[in-house]
């Protein structure tokens, strides 16, 4: 599609009437459930599908919000529109940068809840970390977002709108008529912001899809990894229904050391985490398994467990990253000191598997995920407390 496409009218086949329980936002539907949406409010079914084709350009590669802005629509079809949709993002409620770059938004979205966005830029390429539930269930307990109580899962829409609130942050939306530039400030998305991205797998499969389609965001699936704890029986359907890259939250070699770390252990232990990735239907050595592994002081980090580690993921195509651990208030762990993440590396990098270990980043703005929204929701406690009464 281009400004210059021609504009087509549509006989409209039902009253224009806001829907009783007032405008759909459009933001997250599937191409199909926007052509159900479209014919629902009168777009003639013969007409249907090229105009969902037109509208998803419009929001998901031009990043137009406004109906009126979409000129390749007739006056009277805008008019439609405006009266039985919305384009809604969720709203940045504060965004803070690094020195080094790392981008941090605290997102709010529906019912007044907060969630956590990142964008950590590199030489090669931006990646955005995204949230996938307010809170999370897993209470793994080196991670910050543990802490907090599990909300409810986001939305398509609220997921992919962390997306388009990041581009929209980074200008990175094209601009009709410009000449085209195919560089990618937010080039790759990983979903290890809040939240276990399994125990809300059909948001997430939406959100990821509209990320993926050609005519809109256009990210590859191999540009997007999904970051799970272990939930076994959604692990193939993100091979068949998402296509998407996958990074296993891993951390320890004995059930002993990740039934603490990781309590999803209990119920899929690390044989059966194991087992199902190998049976991962995209497994191949151009498509290796992320193992991610938090390093821990006196905890995970010795010669036996890079050695352990290695005898478990035998026969795995894979890479593991190791994490030095971005410690927050009140952490019941340390980080492991660099020589001794250099000794782990190079024990797994000998056995001929990459061993990159990851720059922490954004530590001067509380990167580690939750920090934000733990602030936040500290102010609003201090905010709500009665002043103490005077001493008499």
């Amino acid at each position: 599609m281009t400004a210059s496409t021609p504009i087509t009218q549509d006989v409209l086949t039902l009253p224009r009437k806001a829907p009783a329980d007032g405008p759909v936002n459009l933001v997250g539907l599937t191409r199909d459930a926007l052509r159900d949406a479209l014919v629902d409010a009168g777009t003639p079914e013969k007409t249907a599908k090229m105009r969902t084709g037109q509208i998803w350009q419009w929001i998901y590669h031009w990043g137009v919000r406004d109906f009126d802005a979409m000129t390749n629509l007739s006056k009277d079809y805008r008019a439609l529109l405006a009266e039985n949709f919305v384009i809604a993002l969720p709203q940045i409620v504060s965004r803070q940068v690094s020195s080094d770059g790392t981008r941090k938004f605290l997102v709010r979205i529906e019912g007044g809840h907060e969630v956590e966005t990142v964008y950590i830029p590199e030489e090669d390429r931006g990646t955005l970390c995204i949230s996938s539930q307010v809170g999370c269930t897993l209470t793994c307990s080196f991670c910050h977002t543990g802490t907090q109580r599990l909300v409810r899962n986001l939305t398509p829409a609220e997921i992919v709108g962390q997306v388009m609130l990041a581009r929209d942050d980074l200008g990175e939306w094209p601009v009709p008529g410009a000449p085209k530039d195919e560089t990618r400030l937010l080039s790759n998305i990983v979903l290890m912001g809040m939240g276990e991205p399994l125990y809300n797998f059909d948001a997430v499969r939406d959100a990821m899809k509209i990320a993926m389609d050609p005519e809109g965001m256009s990210l590859s699936r191999r540009r997007i990894t999904l970051s799970t704890s272990g939930v076994v029986p959604e692990i193939a359907r993100t091979a068949e229904e998402i296509g998407c890259m996958l990074a296993v939250s891993f951390h320890a070699t004995t059930d002993e050391v990740r039934d603490k770390l990781v309590p999803i252990n209990k119920k899929w232990n690390i044989a059966a985490l194991l087992d199902a990735l190998r049976a991962y239907p995209k497994l191949s050595n151009s498509e290796r398994i992320t193992f991610e592994y938090v390093m821990l002081k006196d905890v995970n980090d010795s010669d036996e467990d890079a050695h352990r580690l290695i005898e478990l993921i035998r026969g795995i195509p894979a890479k593991i990253n190791l994490i030095p651990f971005n410690e927050w208030p009140g952490a019941p762990y340390q980080r492991s000191s660099n020589n001794r993440i250099r000794a782990f590396a190079d024990i797994i990098y000998k056995a001929g598997y990459a061993s990159p270990i990851r720059t922490p980043r954004g530590e001067d703005i509380m990167a580690a995920c939750g920090q934000l929204k733990s602030a936040s929701e500290r102010q609003k406690r201090a905010r709500n407390q009665p002043e103490a009464s005077p001493a008499p």
